[in-house]
């Protein structure tokens, strides 16, 4: 038999990420066994993803997120494409990644884009450290944002919810960020488009909306978002997946007979 004589050129892979020696694993600067005696997975998370550790504040806020993430039900796509890979005997694997495939513009893509809105309309302001003077450049841009969407006949994205006239995630996560005094130019913009909204269409914030502000202030950039979503939600979809091989039966109907309407000739 040929040898393989393929290489992986010298120093060809580079990461900032970890490093990997014998009996030893750096993360980001940190030893990994002073990383797991001393920090929450939520904070494990942010330093792997933003290069180093929350602050106390944005600790306690990245896992509000996290948290707000986990699961709404058996109503999304993800969920019920989940249960019905496993319901055909697939494993945990399988099931998952047919869940993480479902993820789309129509299905967890509105966080990456209302982070654009936010964090490119902060972007056109020149913010000072005079807070009634900033407020009142963000509440004039929400305005702004509104009025343009409203003249294209567009929905914003992040605002209104199919099963929800107020998302209590999106509610609770605002409070939460009142209550910790996390609240930057992006919740503040995100907050002043929902008054407007609600008051010419009665419709609020939505989980997705609350999570694209408070993530913007934590400064992560909009590639990142799905990414979030996925870590919060994968949780949920696992749960799913279980207990639909424990209590429910094998091979799941997707629809009987008399519903489907043959159209060909």
């Amino acid at each position: 038999m040929q040898a393989n004589n393929f290489r992986v050129n010298e120093h060809s892979l580079k990461t900032a990420i970890s490093n990997v020696e014998p009996n030893k694993l750096t993360t980001r600067g940190y030893n990994q066994q002073d990383l797991i005696e001393k920090i929450r997975y939520g904070d494990m998370v942010y330093l792997l993803l933003k290069g180093r550790l929350p602050s106390i504040k944005e600790s306690r806020m990245f896992n509000h997120v996290l948290v707000s993430f986990c699961d709404h039900g058996v109503t999304p796509p993800s969920t019920q494409t989940a249960r019905i890979i496993a319901s055909s005997g697939s494993p945990m694997n399988s099931a998952v990644a047919g869940a993480l495939l479902s993820f789309g513009h129509k299905h967890a893509g509105a966080i990456e884009q209302t982070m654009e809105l936010f964090q490119s309309s902060i972007d056109s302001l020149f913010l000072t450290e005079d807070n009634d003077l900033d407020n009142k450049q963000i509440a004039s841009l929400a305005i702004e944002v509104y009025n343009d969407y409203y003249a294209k006949k567009e929905k914003i994205p992040g605002f209104g919810h199919r099963y929800h006239t107020t998302d209590p995630r999106a509610e609770k996560l605002i409070q939460m960020a009142i209550r910790e005094g996390f609240v930057g130019p992006h919740i503040k913009l995100a907050v002043a488009i929902e008054d407007l909204v609600y008051q010419n269409k009665n419709i609020k914030l939505n989980v997705d909306g609350a999570n694209a502000a408070i993530l913007s202030d934590l400064g992560f950039t909009p590639d990142l978002g799905l990414g979030v979503f996925i870590i919060g939600r994968v949780p949920g979809i696992i749960a799913h997946i279980h207990e639909e091989k424990m209590d429910e039966e094998d091979f799941r109907c997707f629809c009987d007979l008399d519903d489907i309407e043959y159209r060909g000739h």
